[in-house]
C-alpha cells in the first residue's frame, strides 16, 4: 500500500506547535533544555540551514524505501548515522562534528542508549537531533516480530533513549523521527507510526559502511555517490571504526566540492518534499527479502549452521554496491 493511499484514508491531527527544537542566534531549545552552540572555527563546513520536520499523519522519507524525500538544494545533504551510541567511536564521530560545526541526526537503538547516556546526553547538548532505530535492531528485522512485538521494539526503544537523553520519557517523544532496521518497514506499522505522527526516515544515498573497508575505500565511494545523486539524506553509521577514521576528511572534503549541510528539526510545518522520478522503486524491499530469505534458509535443518545477520547493519552489501 503506497503512503499516499495511506495517507487519503486518515484523519490527520492538529499539528503539535511546540517548538521542540529551533535555531536562534545561537542557542538550539531541545525540549526545555537550551543547547548552547561555539561558533564556528574560520573556514569550518558549517551547517547552512535547519530544516524544521512536521510530522503530522503520515511522513515517509529517503529514495530508497520511498517515493519521496526532502526537497533539498543542490548539493545540499543531511548527514545521518544509525546503531549508536557506541564506546569505541561515536565520540570520535561527534569531534569531527564538532570541529568543522556540522549537526547531524542519530538514530539510536535503545539498548546502546542506556548503556552509554552520557553519549546521548552529549549529543543533545551539543545541538544533534536523537532519533529513535528501535530498542533491540532484531537480527531477523522488526518484520520477524509479530505486530505486538515490533510494536514494543520500538515503544521500548523510545522510552530508553528519551529517559538516557533527558531523564525521563514523555509522549509524544520528543523526537518523533523513527528509521526501521534494515529499512524493514510494514504497512501496518507505517500506519501505526503515521498514527502517532511519527516520521519514518528512509536515506537517499548510503555509504555501505557495514562493508568491511578502508576509510579510504569508503570515502571514494561515498563522495562517487553523492557527486551521482546530487543532494539527498545520507546514512553512516557512528558504530563503524572506518567511519569515525573516515569522517573528519570527509568533512573536508564536501567543504571543497561546494557541498552544504542541513540539519533536521521536529517542528510544527510540513517539509517541501521532492517526489520520485519517473520508474522509480524500491531498492531496499528487494535486499530485505534477500536477508529475510537468508535468515530462514539458516534457521532450517541442513542449512550450513548459518545465523541470520547480526543486528546493527544490513548484514550483507546489496549486489552491485561496492561501486
Amino acid at each position: 500500500m503506497s503512503s499516499q493511499t495511506r495517507q487519503s484514508r486518515r484523519q490527520l491531527r492538529l499539528p503539535d506547535l511546540r517548538p521542540w527544537f529551533l535555531a536562534a542566534a545561537g542557542v538550539f531549545l531541545f525540549g526545555s533544555q537550551p543547547v548552547r552552540t561555539a561558533p564556528c572555527p574560520p573556514g569550518s563546513l558549517g551547517t547552512s540551514r535547519v530544516i524544521e520536520v512536521g510530522t503530522n499523519g503520515a511522513l515517509e522519507l529517503g529514495l530508497k524505501s520511498y517515493p519521496q524525500t526532502l526537497a533539498l538544494e543542490e548539493r545540499e545533504i543531511v548527514l545521518t548515522f544509525d546503531d549508536g551510541p557506541s564506546a569505541a567511536t561515536t565520540a570520535a564521530i561527534l569531534d569531527a562534528l564538532a570541529a568543522e560545526c556540522v549537526k547531524a541526526t542519530f538514530f539510536l537503538i535503545g539498548r546502546n542508549a542506556e548503556g552509554l547516556p552520557a553519549l546521548v546526553r552529549r549529543e543533545i547538548r551539543e545541538g544533534h537531533t536523537v532519533g529513535h532505530h528501535s530498542y533491540s535492531h532484531p537480527a531477523e528485522t522488526l518484520r520477524g516480530l509479530s505486530l505486538h512485538g515490533a510494536k514494543e521494539d520500538i515503544l521500548r526503544g523510545i522510552r530508553a533513549v528519551e529517559r538516557a537523553g533527558f531523564g525521563a520519557p514523555s509522549w509524544p517523544p520528543r523526537v518523533p523521527f523513527f528509521r526501521f532496521p534494515g529499512f524493514a518497514d510494514t504497512p501496518a506499522l507505517l500506519d501505526w507510526l503515521a498514527s502517532e505522527s511519527i516520521a519514518v526516515f528512509g536515506t537517499d544515498v548510503w555509504a555501505s559502511d557495514w562493508v568491511t573497508m578502508t576509510p579510504e575505500a569508503e570515502q571514494d565511494l561515498i563522495l562517487k555517490r553523492l557527486d551521482e545523486a546530487g543532494r539527498g539524506i545520507v546514512l553512516f553509521h557512528d558504530t563503524k571504526e572506518q567511519t569515525a577514521a573516515m569522517l573528519p576528511v570527509f568533512l573536508r572534503e564536501l567543504k571543497a566540492r561546494g557541498y552544504k549541510i542541513a540539519h533536521i528539526v521536529p517542528g510544527a510545518e510540513r517539509p517541501q518534499l521532492r517526489q520520485a522520478p519517473p520508474g522509480w522503486f524500491s531498492e531496499t524491499e528487494k535486499i530485505i527479502t534477500q536477508v529475510l530469505a537468508r535468515a530462514r534458509r539458516a534457521v532450517k535443518p541442513g542449512g550450513g549452521g548459518q545465523k541470520p545477520a547480526p543486528a546493527g547493519g544490513m548484514g550483507q552489501a546489496p549486489a552491485g554496491d561496492q561501486k
